[in-house]
């Protein structure tokens, strides 16, 4: 495992399952760190620019959330990849020109959620989060640079099987489809039961990686599923590798993230 550097003061606290350390960075060192882990090298400008307003407002939206609790955002895959000091000087300047800079709707934050590659089109929120938002829409959006524009696995059956809790799986059909063409339920046919679970959730079951993203096709063949898939992550808000694709196309990190997050204002947030 590589060497992590943090900056800012480590405070130890202790809770029911253990220990919990946490680390106090100032907003904008926050940010640099986010954006370094979440974007590619050679990343361009207003593509990093846009990231780091979206980093910045994810992370005051939590702050805000959960004002009350010890710490604020956690860095796992649920709120942002944080790996500590950031020693990258374009990084650096896109979030030093963004400075402060958020995404409001009607005046507060907004839940900036983005995800690494959308596979031509975004999600609904309502189909991942089983809510809807006003500035979150789906559209279509062009993600080829993407190394999971698209992708295939091969995945056992008794993997899949430990990871769902059913034994003896005879074969998987999909039950239906979310209003953007991803899968939403499986139906896994097994003897005496069948079960029924959301593809969201097999993703979890299975792993991130393991099942990049909703949006496949399926066979069974002898004791593994194959499976054929676009995409990415949740699908929902901004698209990573779209926005790099509209930053080689001229587009500014406004333009970008007024087409992901529609109806948007961006304000300056001062408790920096």
């Amino acid at each position: 495992m590589g060497h992590v550097s943090y900056s800012g003061d480590i405070e130890v606290w202790k809770g029911k399952s253990g220990l919990y350390l946490i680390n106090e960075v100032p907003l904008e060192a926050y940010v640099e760190g986010v954006v370094k882990a979440e974007t590619g090298k050679d990343w361009a400008m207003e593509a990093l620019k846009a990231q780091a307003v979206v980093v910045r407002t994810y992370a005051v939206f939590q702050k805000l959330k959960n004002s009350d609790r010890k710490f604020h955002v956690t860095s796992t895959v649920l709120h942002q990849l944080y790996k500590g000091l950031n020693s990258d000087t374009v990084v650096s300047s896109a979030v030093r020109q963004t400075k402060g800079e958020i995404l409001t709707y009607n005046g507060s934050p907004i839940e900036a959620f983005y995800h690494s590659t959308c596979g031509g089109r975004t999600e609904e929120p309502q189909e991942v989060f089983g809510k809807s938002y006003p500035y979150l829409k789906s559209v279509r959006a062009s993600c080829k640079l993407s190394p999971y524009s698209i992708w295939a696995r091969k995945i056992p059956l008794a993997e899949i099987e430990q990871a769902i809790g059913v034994k003896g799986i005879k074969d998987i059909k999909i039950k239906s489809y979310t209003a953007t063409g991803r899968v939403k339920e499986l139906a896994f046919i097994s003897n005496p039961d069948n079960k029924i679970i959301k593809a969201t959730e097999l993703r979890k079951s299975l792993g991130w990686k393991r099942l990049p993203s909703t949006n496949f096709t399926l066979r069974i063949e002898k004791d593994s599923v194959f499976l054929e898939g676009k995409g990415y992550g949740h699908g929902v808000g901004l698209c990573q590798w779209s926005a790099l694709e509209m930053a080689k196309q001229g587009k500014t990190y406004k333009e970008i993230l007024s087409y992901f997050y529609p109806g948007t204002t961006i304000e300056t947030y001062e408790n920096n």
